[in-house]
């Protein structure tokens, strides 16, 4: 069994070590857990390493293990497989040179080091439901046997800060069966380095100054300390494999062959779901679909998690992105449908809704769980009406009456809430049925950026956006209130007057929608944002055609770029075309001008709902698609740039991102 290799660079990437650290790798293990770096082997961000577990899934994320040294004894030469870079400006050892080809093999990334006649294969994977990370070499070709040593750097600290060791800072490193164990201190989750076939020698050397340039250019500290902890030592004939186990399970299998295994399994697992939803929805042959749509089949699957929530200890989640975003609800609700129905897992999607519903508070879903303990955050507005929309998708899928018997009164209370008044001055407008959210300095919507004090994209009112989501969910509860025998006439009535209201957001100058109206003290925004573009690609439209087809000219003509929508246009105030620097300055150009990759799946709908023109619609998604060849590779960057050539910027792996590309290129193909 094996998966193609649809993501492929040989020398003329591998061997430049600025193109090489521009494209990086990500493994994931379903809790929480990951492992990532550069094609070079460089770790540029603190968010690199080797074992970065989740040791409260899917919180608490604590790098480990931060690397390996690697060297190569081979016909009477040495041959150094890692690369560098320090804080003195210096880059050493340089063993990318020895790169001949990288590619990703399913998920994993695979290195061939050639050096004289003999090539070298490094893979790297993690265990499902384990903090385990899987480091296998298998020597392909060579006229002898090679001797391979390596040294395990490691660390203990929290995902978002970086290491500074001393002389006070001395782990525990001892020998075990196998390998060493390393407690870092008491209290401590100890974890394992070890191999059935190396031999391992416990050491103690803090290495310091490693430079960590994408830190440098976030504003952020760019250097770290990582402890020698051990050195391990093998023998490889041609043919042979040598797998390096790395684990916070003292018990984990030492069988690298097996665990290879597992893991392709998984995968092909993940394959075969998708294939068998796609025969059923589809027309044509999912081998007739362009290669990154087959990789995103198994991005897709990076970002479910498995999540302990009250009443519901098997519970699942969505990391929101990859490599600093935990699971938060909105990003869960708008990402579910692409990742888990459209890859045929239903399944999934349904423990979702299920552990959600049962943190439903005040008629609010919780808009983040934080990382590091604490209470839930219910500071959102669209999370909640996402969830009605990720509902409604799941039951056209599945027809589960059994579940939304359950959801309903949740569904029901939710509504109420809404209506009665809630949190932050979430309440509806008994003069208009439209839906008001915010107060002064919090951000309600998905445009949240903050400074301190600064909100930097106010929208305390009537935003569009979310009063189409609230159309929308007062329509889809009418309609499961049918299904269920249940009172309807009160969603419907509630829904024909804020549809009706919703007139007020028509802009006549622009021909377009107002973003906020109803803004206190203040005119109704004519901001030109992408907003509208909901209230067009939502199931219910309240637009008239002729109005939905002005919205959706005016984003294409103005916001649309390559790799997504403009969160501003170009020609408004503030307008910021690259999302860059330190802390401060990304946040203000975020939602000032930064291309959001999610939003083009939303778009190329509306497009579609407007033109009925299928070709069309899907070129609009190609450009991003092929977007999986560089920086995170095999999945889709969180934004982009807004000023060409739109460069990638943000999370690497976004869950909306991936989930909104995937689910409407396949609409789309479905579509007649």
């Amino acid at each position: 069994m094996s998966i193609l290799a649809e993501i492929q660079f040989g020398r003329e990437i591998c061997g430049d070590l600025d193109a090489a650290e521009k494209r990086e790798w990500l493994v994931t293990n379903g809790i929480g857990g990951f492992a990532s770096g550069t094609i070079a082997g460089t770790a540029t961000r603190r968010y690199h390493g080797l074992l970065m577990a989740a040791l409260q899934p899917p919180a608490t994320r604590t790098l480990l293990v931060s690397g390996l040294d690697e060297t190569v004894h081979y016909l009477d030469s040495s041959y150094s497989l890692s690369t560098n870079r320090w804080a003195s400006g210096f880059n050493s050892p340089s063993g990318f040179l020895q790169i001949e080809s990288f590619h990703i093999e399913g998920t994993k990334p695979v290195w061939r080091f050639a050096f004289a006649d003999a090539i070298l294969e490094k893979r790297v994977w993690m265990e499902q439901g384990e903090n385990t990370t899987y480091v296998q070499y298998t020597l392909v070709r060579a006229s002898g046997p090679i001797e391979l040593d390596g040294k395990v750097l490691v660390t203990y600290r929290d995902f978002h800060s970086a290491t500074h060791g001393g002389p006070g800072w001395q782990m525990k490193v001892r020998p075990i069966e196998n390998g060493l164990r390393i407690d870092a201190f008491a209290g401590s989750v100890p974890f394992v380095m070890k191999s059935s076939s190396a031999f391992f020698q416990p050491r103690q050397e803090w290495y310091r100054d490693y430079l960590l340039p994408a830190e440098r250019i976030r504003g952020l500290d760019d250097t770290e300390d990582r402890l020698f902890a051990g050195q391990f030592h093998s023998h490889l004939e041609v043919g042979q494999s040598i797998t390096l186990v790395l684990s916070t399970d003292l018990n984990s299998s030492l069988d690298g062959e097996q665990a290879r295994t597992s893991q392709s399994n998984h995968e092909w697992n993940i394959f075969q779901s998708w294939q068998k939803h796609y025969a059923t929805t589809n027309p044509s042959s999912p081998n007739d679909e362009p290669g990154w749509l087959w990789q995103l089949v198994l991005a897709a699957d990076q970002f479910i998690v498995k999540r302990s929530l009250p009443g519901n200890p098997d519970g699942c989640s969505i990391i929101a992105g990859y490599h600093w975003f935990g699971d938060w609800g909105r990003d869960t609700m708008i990402s579910l449908p692409g990742l888990t129905l459209s890859t045929g897992r239903p399944e999934i999607a349904r423990q979702i809704l299920k552990a959600y519903a049962a943190v439903v508070d005040a008629g609010m879903l919780p808009n983040r769980f934080p990382d590091a303990g604490g209470g839930l955050e219910y500071n959102t507005v669209d999370a909640t009406l996402w969830y009605f929309e990720a509902i409604r998708q799941y039951f056209s899928v599945k027809q589960d009456l059994k579940l939304l018997n359950e959801l309903f009164p949740v569904l029901a209370g939710i509504i109420d809430a809404h209506v009665r008044g809630t949190r932050y001055n979430i309440k509806v407008d008994p003069f208009d049925g439209l839906l008001f959210a915010g107060s002064p300095l919090v951000q309600l919507t998905w445009m949240d950026s903050k400074i301190g004090d600064w909100v930097v994209t106010p929208r305390v009112g009537k935003p569009v956006e979310i009063n189409a989501l609230w159309i929308n969910a007062l329509q889809t509860m009418a309609g499961f209130a049918k299904l269920l025998v249940r009172p309807f006439e009160g969603y419907e009535k509630l829904s024909a007057k804020a549809s009706k209201n919703f007139e007020k957001f028509w802009n006549v100058e622009r021909n377009c929608c107002f973003d906020v109206i109803d803004v206190p003290n203040a005119p109704n925004d004519p901001a030109l944002r992408p907003n509208q573009i909901f209230a067009v690609s939502l199931p219910v439209s309240p637009l008239s055609d002729r109005q939905q087809k002005a919205v959706v000219d005016i984003c294409a003509q103005q916001l649309l770029t390559s790799h997504g929508l403009r969160s501003l246009a170009p020609s408004e105030y503030g307008y910021k075309g690259h999302c860059a620097g330190g802390a401060r300055e990304r946040d203000a150009a975020y939602h000032q001008g930064t291309v959001w990759a999610w939003l083009l799946g939303p778009f190329a709908l509306a497009h579609f709902r407007v033109y009925k023109d299928r070709s069309a619609a899907q070129s609009f998604l190609d450009p991003l698609g092929r977007t999986i060849y560089n920086t995170g590779l095999g999945t889709i960057n969180e934004i982009f740039d807004g000023d060409s050539p739109y460069n990638p910027s943000g999370a690497i792996a976004q869950a909306w991102s991936v989930a909104e590309l995937f689910r409407a290129w396949q609409l789309l193909g479905a579509a007649e």
